[in-house]
């Protein structure tokens, strides 16, 4: 059983995570909430529906990163800066499904992987990273005769828009055709004109409570692709969180993706 910290414990990410993990032999040492959370000094096994585990949440890093082998971190930008130079510190490595990262944060963590292995990936579901390489081999086979579209739902509690699985695919596919983010429109609205073929269009949709639907499609006359993942559970993407963390704790310092976790070549 590999020991793992859990920062961000108290969220619906987080709290399914500890749920699964003794299935995915891993075994929580530490959890981690915000200094204001309610939910300080409560069991972190009682809120994921084991039972008691003896594993109190806490507000304080460097106590709740000892003695882990990795962390995974589902929390905010801020904080996972902080965590993963913790991490650094003590040796453990980084599995991190937080979104909404300025280029400068993500650099800051990724620099870290000089000495423990890290892995960051705005969606940890299997199926996600299988779209995200579909993504760019459609696009290499018929992108430059395509108009692409990437569209994105999820529930109304979601903070940022579009989602970080929605800019990573947009991601992918302007490498794989070498355009820039110049061509990408982020929704649409008024007098836009005529579409120019190498946009790229990214939109949002916000509602009920829906976990995660992904649709690419490419446009062609008489004819479309249409690629989609749709979760409809949390513990999708909480496997795939134990199972980056259980690849993750075997590896040297180095930078990874989901991809070499499920073994798919570039």
């Amino acid at each position: 059983m590999i020991p793992f910290a859990m920062i961000g414990a108290a969220g619906r990410m987080g709290r399914s995570i500890i749920a699964l993990s003794e299935s995915e032999n891993l075994r929580l040492t530490g959890a981690m909430e915000h200094t204001a959370s309610v939910h300080i000094n409560s069991d972190a096994g009682e809120l994921a529906g084991l039972g008691k585990t003896g594993i109190l949440l806490k507000s304080d890093p460097e106590t709740v990163i000892d003695g882990s082998k990795v962390v995974i971190d589902f929390s905010n930008p801020e904080t996972t800066v902080t965590v993963s130079e913790i991490c650094r510190e003590k040796g453990a490595g980084l599995v991190v499904g937080t979104t909404g990262f300025s280029d400068e944060q993500k650099e800051k963590i990724l620099s870290i992987a000089d000495k423990v292995p890290v892995l960051i990936s705005p969606n940890m579901s299997q199926g996600v990273n299988v779209l995200f390489y579909l993504a760019s081999a459609v696009s290499k086979m018929v992108g430059s005769v395509s108009d692409i579209e990437i569209t994105e739902a999820h529930h109304r509690h979601k903070k940022d828009a579009p989602s970080g699985t929605a800019l990573r695919i947009k991601d992918v596919i302007l490498d794989s055709l070498k355009r820039s983010e110049e061509d990408v429109v982020y929704g649409r609205y008024g007098i836009t004109g005529e579409r120019d073929h190498n946009e790229i269009g990214v939109h949002a949709v916000r509602g009920g409570d829906t976990v995660g639907d992904h649709t690419v499609s490419f446009f062609m006359d008489g004819e479309r692709i249409e690629l989609t993942h749709r979760a409809t559970s949390r513990n999708t993407f909480a496997r795939g969180a134990l199972r980056a963390a259980f690849f993750l704790a075997d590896q040297p310092p180095g930078i990874y993706q989901m991809k070499d976790v499920l073994k798919l070549s570039s």
